[in-house]
């Protein structure tokens, strides 16, 4: 039997055979809208690292349980009792729980069901693809909570631009899912009955990809972001060259070069 922490984040796998397996983490807490206190955020975070051993998994898509809530923030009820080493624990769990997605090895997908408040909008923003149902809501509303935004709030001028992040997180306001998507934080918007097509759609890409193919392409991704152009394409270079080190290249190019006969 699972504990109540450990029922706070579930686990389903799917199994595609030859194609691997694809993970579903559910952040479940649907009576406070799947809000994450602190042991949810641990919670999160040592599923996370333990996934990241599995060679199978092709994928991890990210969602909240029922049909109103992603993640609707930090637990409000558990942060008003804070003093600054709890506020600083929490903030750091936050971060190692975004942290955990954008170094994950293989694609990490947001399937955005509803509410995404705070370190909800975080994670998702640390994810690699994000899709929305058209009924959700976004928002950074830390500052009328007396605290700023942080962490990997500074991940979203690159999603949606400057002035509409900065707008967010001065303001507090609310923004809808269609906002959202027009500003580019979000790659897709579907009703709600379409997120699990549109997931697979991603999902079914991504299975034709080489499985060592995506994997090098991700580390490359983080590599980016962080290096400047000239390292950045050294590195390229060879991770490129040691994929030829595998027979994957070959493989899938020469079945390519068949189909075309």
């Amino acid at each position: 039997m699972m504990s109540e922490t450990e029922n706070l984040v579930l686990v389903d796998y799917d199994d595609r055979g030859d194609d691997g397996r694809i993970a579903t983490v559910t952040f479940n807490n649907p009576e406070k809208r799947n809000s994450l206190g602190l042991d949810g955020k641990q919670r999160f975070v040592d599923v996370m690292a333990e996934l990241k051993h599995d060679e199978t998994l092709r994928a991890i898509v990210l969602t909240g349980a029922g049909d109103k809530s992603f993640v609707g923030g930090s637990n409000l009820a558990e942060m008003a009792h804070y003093n600054p080493a709890k506020g600083e624990r929490s903030s750091t769990l936050t971060h190692y729980a975004c942290d955990s997605v954008r170094t994950f090895p293989v694609p990490v997908i947001a399937r955005i069901n509803g509410y995404c408040f705070g370190s909800g909008m975080e994670i998702a923003a640390a994810a690699d693809m994000r899709v929305g149902a058209d009924h959700g809501k976004y928002g950074m509303p830390e500052t009328r909570f007396g605290i700023p935004s942080g962490m990997e709030a500074v991940l979203l001028p690159r999603l949606m631009g400057w002035g509409r992040a900065v707008e967010l997180v001065l303001t507090g306001d609310h923004i809808t899912a269609q906002q959202a998507y027009d500003y580019g934080y979000l790659q897709k918007l579907v009703p709600y009955d379409k997120l699990d097509e549109a997931v697979e759609e991603w999902i079914a890409s991504l299975l034709l990809c080489g499985p060592n193919a995506i994997r090098v392409q991700k580390a490359l991704i983080n590599d980016w972001e962080r290096m400047s152009y000239t390292d950045a394409a050294k590195v390229g270079i060879q991770a490129i060259a040691g994929c030829y080190a595998t027979d994957e290249p070959n493989t899938l190019m020469t079945a390519f070069l068949n189909r075309k006969k």
